[in-house]
């Protein structure tokens, strides 16, 4: 909802002085919830410096880059949010933010670290016992109201979302005569940005996590999961069909942003990976062409046919709602493959400019013809490097063969990319 005092129903004085009115009781809501919640982030975030932060320097129990991994730039964010508190408490809103934007980056770098701070702090738990006893004391105080450390490192990521709420609900009610509306409306623009980097961070980790966990499904390390750029995207049982008229055989598949792995269950002779999977196919989506087959099931599923450039693949469903999953999340994937492929074929495409044009190289006269003397010498210095050139670079000889790690990069990644992989 945007302040549009103009935007009125029935004429009438009445009627614009109660949409006023209306506008000003929700800011007011809006300003006292985000100034008593501001008071209590900020007494959240003096319990983690004083009790923690300051305490373990004072006492050395941890080392400072450990504590800095843990804790990150939360002592700054907790002096640039007092300086806030004063401002909101005073009824600036628009000069406290204006202020506090410019020191988004101690937000920025916190949300960044959060998830190493996570992992450096359940290593000293898990290994320091004089830290481990030491927390447990700091989180019985009764200021800290039955919260763990945990949990509060966690707040300055949560007050970003709120943030924007709160401040959206400011913007939308206030006059765009009003000098705090520029204000409000910029800090708008500058929350969302860092709110949107903690979303995409979240999606990164997530997504991390998953290929890790399909990473510890698959035994052995031949079949590499873990590759940069990567999305995992779903994952499920399929039958595939086989040409020549065998039993059809169920196999489980994950599907990634750029490639769709095959695999089969581990047998059960095998004691130490009989919960794991052992990868078959690796099958690259760049030039892969998913299309539907129906008529071919007598339930109410149907099969996928897939054309890789030199496999093909048929999966049957029976499960017509999966079988749909799955045909959407393979075009959405080859598509955006092939989208991005693309725009970095175009991107190439104009960054090659002729150097000189077959008209220039006409009419620009030659060095050489205004130096006879030069020309000869070239000449000469020409016929002495063929005379000593060995045989195998000469004209008429068999051109050298290319070892594999003399290739350039992009041939070796186009050969993986249109062919299937055996694993």
């Amino acid at each position: 909802m945007s302040f549009s005092p103009g935007l009125v129903g029935p004429p009438g004085g009445t009627n614009i002085q109660e949409q006023r009115d209306r506008w000003e009781r929700k800011r007011s809501r809006t300003a006292k919830e985000l100034v008593q919640t501001e008071q209590r982030y900020c007494q959240q975030l003096e319990l983690v410096t004083t009790y923690f932060v300051e305490i373990l320097k004072a006492k050395g129990t941890l080392r400072q880059d450990i504590r800095e991994s843990i804790f990150s730039s939360i002592k700054a964010i907790h002096s640039v949010n007092q300086s806030l508190l004063v401002h909101l408490e005073n009824s600036y809103f628009g000069r406290g933010f204006d202020q506090f934007c410019p020191h988004l980056h101690h937000y920025t770098m916190y949300a960044d670290n959060i998830y190493k701070a996570r992992k450096a702090l359940t290593i000293q738990l898990k290994k320091n016992k004089s830290f481990r006893r030491f927390k447990k004391l700091q989180e019985a105080r009764p200021e800290f109201k039955s919260q763990t450390l945990e949990e509060l490192l966690q707040l300055p990521v949560l007050r970003i979302d709120q943030y924007k709420h709160f401040l959206q609900d400011l913007t939308a009610n206030t006059s765009p005569d009003n000098p705090e509306f520029l204000q409000l409306s910029s800090a708008v623009t500058a929350i969302c940005g860092v709110s949107q980097r903690i979303q995409d961070n979240t999606r990164r980790h997530e997504n991390h996590l998953q290929l890790c966990r399909v990473q510890k499904l698959l035994k052995g390390r031949k079949t590499k999961v873990l590759a940069a750029g990567r999305w995992f995207i779903r994952e499920g049982w399929l039958k595939v069909v086989p040409r020549k008229g065998a039993a059809v055989k169920p196999k489980l598949f994950f599907l990634f942003s750029d490639m769709l792995l095959q695999a089969k269950r581990c047998g059960p002779m095998q004691l130490t990976n009989r919960d794991k999977f052992a990868g078959q196919h690796a099958y690259p989506l760049q030039e892969c062409i998913v299309e539907k087959v129906f008529g071919h099931t007598r339930s109410q599923g149907g099969l996928l046919s897939l054309t890789f450039p030199k496999a093909n693949l048929l999966l049957m469903s029976c499960n017509q709602e999966d079988l749909n999953d799955w045909y959407q999340s393979l075009s959405s994937a080859i598509g955006k493959l092939q989208s991005k492929e693309t725009v970095v074929h175009q991107r190439d495409e104009l960054c090659r400019r002729p150097l000189r044009s077959a008209a220039d190289s006409e009419n620009t006269p030659s060095s050489s013809s205004n130096n006879p003397g030069r020309k000869r010498n070239k000449v000469s210095s020409e016929t002495s490097e063929q005379t000593q050139r060995p045989p195998s670079e000469s004209e008429g000889s068999a051109p050298k063969r290319m070892k594999p790690s003399d290739a350039p990069e992009h041939s070796s990644a186009e050969a993986s990319t249109s062919s299937c992989m055996i694993l």
